[in-house]
């Protein structure tokens, strides 16, 4: 027998005798009065209790908490039953359950779990028991608890009218005040207007918080500082609770400053009983939504402690409270608490209770919806004590960068952190499981315990670290860094913590390779190449492995090189060492001008890095290798997907010894266009702090200002400086007397006046026959006899090896050749010839042909793999009729792939020959990059329009040139020697500006800091110095690879076949990211019908099934529309920041906005968000439209943000 003192109701019953209840369930009247303060119904509630076991219990509810709760039935075994909107039918919890039922069919995806009408209809058909609300949805309406017992069905909950009475915060705070419990100076009362709000902040002062009145969750709420903010801020937030709770009424409070949310879990039973289950610090807040929670509270004064949870046992004693809520109160920095609400429910974060009691709430709340007293459940106050700390951080699907913006959409993967001292709480967290935007964006909660705060952090924190999940932007990484910060650590918090320490968004984001490669081989292999192939060959398959090396950088014997001497010397001794050197010197252009030549430039930085060490242990003694600069840089952006910087980097780590060589376009760096000064220089000083060493300077069209430019340019920023003489024409045709030998030496002098340290002769088009490279190496040797000289040629008319030979005996210190696969033709003469031409003769290189020879056979098995680009599918051999058109070599294959493109393929012959005409007309110029794509561009379009050269010389004032015919005779690249051709210049250009002088000295300085703020604006905040400088050279290309990158991740690792056209069905194949970090893939098969435009793609990574869904572009439907997405490049262009639908357009076509303005309201998740103007300017188009369903990125308006005429400044 127990005795029962119904004084435990005050609120509840007033004035009560005793009585005794038998153990057998049924309760004995042993002595009671009425003063008539409760219903006959509370009488029999309290003078009747039977214990009646609950067999099946239906969850109203969904995701994590309906699995918990169906845990703690099967573990009690009684069956559960799950219900399910139509958008949750592939959802994780309906199979959790013993059974489950669709509701809500035709209702809105939050409507099916709010219908009171479909969740009774589902528990009369199926013999249910008892209704659990979980957390959310209606767990807190009294009218669904109500309408549970009306229908004879137990609600697993308060009774129906202390959730009414819970619910209503004004009627909390009634109760809290009656029995002594500290409350916030707020409204008596739901205020229903704007006006009452007012009204209350005109009597208490600013900050205020409004707040749902008949919901939680952080929903509904806004802190309001001051008037300006009261009408935007209340609309939001009676907004959010219309649509949430299904009322708008708010609550009025004081707004208390720095405080900390301590909230006391409490259950009680049907006799009246109240027990605390201790405390819990929900303090690591964001827009009012708990993100990490402590159990118990770090730091709590034992006073304050006590204080606390007394209160809260005595208000819910006061009320009659029966089974689980919890009673939050705000405290202040000095000691003072406030109470806040009850919640009348289980609590997200109940877990973390669990963990430091013991107690199973949600078994406890069951067994108490039977009737169970908490003695029986033996929820004794003062055996219910704590162990350790637990702490639980919610694992959600937003991007802390990006303002928490909630994202959806696939798990590609899902593997979580596991170990001692780790719980799990989730619902659909596996590989394939589509996280809906309908619902809220919690995807897992992770509890940690440990006997210390710092070892449950400690815990978590590798937990967290060890989850991959992919497909969707989550938290984690936000997360760690709360962890991971002292004053979280020191337990020192309050919910200003997030808003005061910005550095917590400061982390580096998950790489994501592995999947990201996978979406790009995804795409491969459903719509093809995504890097242009030139032609119809395949790609080999060639597995080559690169000679054997047997000495590295670091083993003691590892041969020198000259890098020895520049590093100890400087330029100036590398030079005088040049000199002095008896042998002819090489530079081996393999890397660089010989697939720029022969392979379009598209040899990618795996293929070169395999070869490097091979070469540098083998190779030592050559001066230079040539692998950067000219067309790479664009190049390597553009089509190989790679960065050139790194490029660079990962070459000079393999390859310490030898020199590094560029070219350099002068003022035109490695650029097509002229640039600000200061970005020249920048450029060189970022190439020598990456590897560069020496820079051969040229200009397009010898143009002395440019050349000094880049001179000075190189030579500041420490580098060794070879100006280079572009040369054309014969010297030794008496016939062309532009460019004479006198013309040459005279340049010579130039340069050498100016400082450079070597001179280079450089024959960009094969046009140096061999008497003129004696003629011409004799004579400037003879003028400055000091000075290395440094001869390139290509071998495009077949004579190449012995121009070298001739230059080598008139006195030249080195020369450019290739390895003799990658030689001959457009690209160098062959290494390996003039190695064994010289050997015996006083010039003898002193190079072994063997290495040679195995360095040969890398190059030539590896050229198979670039077949599709191939020079030689359309030029077999050496040509003498370069000396006729004079086309470059690296221009040639270009050039060549252009016609194709162009549809002029079987027109080539005709292209050269309107290229020999298009110089004509242009008067005779220098031709290298980029002036020779100026030629180049008009003989194309010469074709194109089948025009001769008299009727272009004719009709000039009526054509519509190239563009860069048009700026080169502008003079945007320079005054070419001899002047502009007129009358031809002056009836292109009538009255269009010419440029007189420099091109670039007239320009500003680039602002770096503004450029790599803008990139950061649009790429993240990895971006680095030398991502600012390729976007200063090359801006929409380099914005697109930074886009490319972040998509697809370090394609750069792919075999180049894979890369090129992707894997076959059934092809296994390894991916090295990192030293240490192999993958190992196997394409598996790919869906033959499509689904909504994609097809799914199946792999196996590491041994585990990936499957990614790829669109397919072949198959969009005709006449179907895609929504617009942004322009991430405009500033103007303003999308939805998340998936949702669209509340509100707040402007039209033709207004002017300020920047943040409100452009429209989007809501997802149950949130709403605001979407702001990032820029002042008039309205140009709005594409959204109220209740549009939108994803993210679709574009919703473009403000033309130059128009700012009649925008009117903010006060």
């Amino acid at each position: 027998m127990a005795l029962l003192h119904l004084s435990k109701y005050p609120g509840a019953l007033g004035n009560t005798g005793a009585f005794r209840i038998a153990h057998s369930g049924v309760v004995k009247l042993g002595h009671f009065e009425n003063n008539g303060l409760f219903s006959s119904a509370d009488q029999r509630r309290f003078l009747t209790r039977e214990v009646r076991p609950i067999k099946s219990v239906m969850v109203a509810n969904r995701g994590e908490i309906a699995i918990r709760i169906f845990r703690a039935c099967s573990e009690l075994g009684i069956r559960s039953v799950a219900v399910y909107s139509d958008q949750d039918k592939m959802h994780m919890h309906r199979l959790k359950a013993d059974e489950s039922y669709l509701i809500g069919k035709g209702l809105s995806p939050v409507a099916a779990y709010l219908s009171i009408p479909e969740m009774l209809r589902v528990a009369r058909e199926n013999n249910v028991d008892a209704i659990h609300p979980g957390y959310g949805f209606m767990s807190e309406r009294s009218d669904f608890a109500e309408a549970c017992v009306r229908a004879g069905l137990r609600f697993i909950g308060p009774r129906p009218e202390t959730v009414a009475q819970m619910g209503d915060k004004v009627a909390a705070r009634q109760m809290a005040t009656e029995c002594g419990v500290p409350v916030i100076p707020g409204t008596d009362e739901p205020v229903n207007d704007l006006e009452g709000v007012r009204a209350f902040a005109a009597s208490f002062g600013y900050p205020i918080m409004i707040k749902a009145a008949f919901g939680g969750g952080g929903r509904g709420m806004r802190v309001v500082r001051d008037e300006k903010e009261l009408d935007e801020k209340y609309q939001r937030a009676t907004s959010e609770a219309l649509a949430a709770f299904g009322n708008k009424a708010m609550f009025v409070e004081r707004f208390i400053e720095r405080p900390r949310h301590i909230e006391v879990q409490i259950l009680g039973d049907c006799e009246g009983n109240v027990v605390h289950l201790h405390e819990r610090d929900c303090s690591v807040q964001r827009r009012h939504q708990k993100l990490v929670e402590l159990a118990p509270a770090p730091h709590l004064d034992p006073a304050v402690r006590k204080e606390l949870t007394d209160s809260a046992v005595r208000l819910m004693k006061h009320v009659g409270y029966e089974n689980a809520g919890t009673v939050e109160f705000l405290l202040d920095e000095k000691g003072n608490y406030f109470f806040i609400e009850v919640n009348a429910r289980l609590q997200v974060e109940h877990t973390i209770t669990e963990e430091v009691t013991g107690v199973d709430l949600v078994q406890s709340q069951i067994k108490l919806a039977e009737g169970s007293t908490l003695e029986e459940l033996g929820l004794v106050q003062e055996d219910i004590v704590t162990r350790g700390y637990a702490i639980q951080c919610r694992v959600t699907t937003e991007d802390p960068a990006k303002n928490f913006q909630p994202d959806s959409g696939r798990l590609e993967v899902f593997r979580s952190g596991e170990g001692m001292g780790i719980r799990l709480d989730s619902a659909s967290t596996y590989a394939g499981a589509i996280i809906s935007p309908y619902y809220d964006s919690l995807l897992c909660k992770v509890i940690a315990r440990s006997g210390t705060i710092q070892g449950a952090s400690a815990k978590m924190i590798r937990a967290l670290k060890e989850f991959r999940i992919r497909g969707v932007k989550t938290n984690i990484p936000f997360l760690i860094n709360v962890l991971d910060h002292e004053k979280f650590k020191s337990g020192a918090v309050d919910t200003y913590f997030i808003d005061e320490n910005p550095d917590l968004f400061k982390y580096l984001a998950g790489q994501n390779r592995a999947q990201k490669i996978l979406n790009y081989l995804g795409h491969v292999i459903v719509n093809g190449p995504l890097t242009p192939l030139a032609t119809t060959l395949e790609p080999q398959d060639a597995k080559v492995v690169p000679p054997p090396t047997d000495v590295f950088p670091h083993d003691p014997h590892f041969p020198q090189g000259f890098m020895k001497v520049l590093r100890e010397g400087g330029p100036e001794a590398l030079a005088k060492a040049v000199r002095q050197h008896n042998k002819l010197l090489l530079t081996d252009t393999t890397f660089r001008d010989a697939h720029q030549s022969l392979l379009a430039t598209r040899v990618r930085t795996k293929d070169l890095l395999q070869i490097s060490p091979y070469v540098a242990a083998n190779l030592p003694d050559l001066f230079s290798i040539e692998n950067w600069g000219g067309a790479t840089f664009d190049v390597s952006m553009r089509f190989l997907k790679e960065c050139p910087w790194e490029r660079l980097i990962a070459m000079r780590e393999k390859i310490p010894n030898i020199p590094f060589q560029m070219l350099l376009r002068g003022a035109n760096g490695v650029g097509y266009t002229v640039y600000p000064d200061n970005v020249v220089y920048k450029f060189c000083e970022l190439a020598v702090k990456s590897g560069m060493d020496v820079f051969r300077v040229f200009d397009s069209l010898n143009y002395i200002p440019n050349l000094l430019l880049g001179l000075d340019s190189a030579g500041k920023a420490g580098g060794v400086v070879e100006a280079a003489i572009a040369y054309s024409g014969d010297i030794t045709d008496p016939n062309k007397t532009k460019y004479t030998l006198k013309y040459y030496v005279s340049l010579a002098t130039e340069l050498v006046k100016a400082g450079t340290h070597f001179l280079a002769i450089k024959d960009m088009a094969g046009l140096l026959k061999p008497e003129a490279a004696a003629i011409l190496v004799d004579a400037i040797r003879q003028r400055h006899p000091d000075v290395p000289l440094h001869i390139h040629t290509h071998d495009t008319a077949g004579c190449g090896v012995a121009t070298l030979l001739r230059a080598s005996e008139a006195g030249a210190d080195i020369v450019d050749v290739a390895v003799d696969t990658m030689s001959g033709m457009t690209s160098q003469p062959s290494m390996g010839a003039v190695v064994a031409a010289l050997k015996g003769s006083p010039r003898d290189t002193g190079i072994s042909l063997d290495p040679i020879s195995k360095y040969a056979s890398y190059w030539e098995k590896t050229r198979m793999m670039y077949a599709p680009f191939e020079s030689s599918l359309t030029m077999k051999s050496g040509n003498a009729d370069v000396y006729l058109h004079e086309i470059p070599g690296g221009q040639y294959t270009n050039l060549q792939f252009q016609a194709f493109s162009l549809g002029l393929g079987d027109q080539f012959e005709e292209v050269k020959r309107k290229y020999r005409e298009a110089n004509e007309i242009l008067g005779d110029v220098i031709k290298v990059t980029p002036s020779s794509k100026v030629v180049g561009d008009l003989a194309q379009f010469m074709v194109s329009n089948n025009l001769t050269k008299q009727e272009v010389l004719d009709k000039a004032q009526d054509l519509s040139f190239p563009q860069s015919v048009v700026e080169f005779l502008q003079g945007y690249l320079g005054i070419p020697y001899g002047g502009f051709p007129e009358p031809f210049r002056s009836d292109v250009l009538k009255d269009l500006p010419r440029i007189e002088g420099r091109p670039g000295q007239a320009l500003e300085s680039m602002d770096f800091e503004k450029l790599k703020e803008q990139l950061i604006e649009k790429h993240g905040d990895e971006i680095k110095d030398t991502d600012v400088m390729s976007a200063a050279m090359y801006p929409k290309v380099t914005d697109e690879f930074l886009y490319f990158r972040d998509i697809y991740g370090p394609v750069d690792k792919l075999d180049t076949h894979i890369f090129l056209t992707g894997p076959k069905i059934g092809e296994e194949f390894d991916v090295t990211l990192s030293r240490g970090m192999t993958l190992s893939f196997k394409a598996l098969a790919v869906s033959d019908e499509p689904q909504e435009d994609h097809r799914e793609v199946f792999f196996e990574m590491n041994g585990q099934l990936r499957g990614l869904w790829i669109k397919d572009v072949s198959t969009a439907k005709a006449g179907q529309t895609a929504h617009p997405k942004i322009d991430k490049s405009n500033k103007g262009s303003i999308g939805a920041p998340m998936p949702g639908d669209v509340l509100e357009v707040k402007v039209n076509v033709g207004d002017y906005v300020n920047k943040g303005d409100t452009i429209a309201v989007l809501s997802a998740m149950k949130m709403e968000m605001v979407v702001q103007a990032p820029a002042g300017g008039r309205v140009k188009a709005v594409i959204a439209k109220k209740g549009m369903t939108m994803a993210s990125d679709d574009l919703i308006a473009e403000v033309d943000t130059d128009d700012v005429s009649k925008i009117e400044a903010k006060v």
